[in-house]
């Protein structure tokens, strides 16, 4: 079972690589045309208009699930990268999983953030340090840890 996940994985992504290619794109505009232009020979009858139907119902149903594999892997992917990041660096460990939250907790966890950088912008600059790296002065903005992933009953 694990061999035919792996073999679907990989012709997902081959697959959704290739579709997402301007020649793909070429090709099914110049088969809609070719489609059209034999409208009169075939009288546009029901036939006629049952292929292009068919056809494309059916290459749309497929590609959503290769699609949504490949977009799947890759939010995974991005996520483990993202959590690797957070946890190697000085960001705030809470935001680890927060795609997890249901839709309410991640607008108000929106919220919080925005709230937070407004915060931080009608700051004077106090909140920054001054470091002299090869002859230039860069300004660095502290970091502020605020926010929490889940939010707490006061905050609602």
């Amino acid at each position: 079972m694990a061999r035919l996940k792996h073999i679907f994985a990989h012709f997902a992504a081959t697959v959704s690589e290739w579709a997402g290619k301007p020649v793909i794109f070429i090709l099914a505009l110049l088969s809609v045309i070719v489609w059209g232009l034999t409208g009169p020979i075939f009288d546009f009858s029901e036939t006629w208009q049952l292929v292009i139907n068919t056809g494309t119902t059916i290459i749309t149903f497929l590609m959503v699930f290769l699609l949504q594999n490949a977009q799947t892997r890759d939010t995974r992917a991005i996520q483990a990268k993202l959590n690797e990041l957070i946890l190697t660096s000085a960001a705030e460990n809470r935001f680890v999983g927060i795609e997890n939250l249901d839709e309410e907790d991640l607008k108000h966890l929106d919220r919080l953030v925005e709230k937070a950088a407004k915060l931080d912008g009608d700051r004077p600059a106090s909140g920054q340090r001054k470091d002299h790296v090869g002859g230039k002065t860069r300004l660095k903005q502290k970091r502020r840890r605020i926010v929490s992933a889940a939010p707490s009953k006061s905050d609602q």
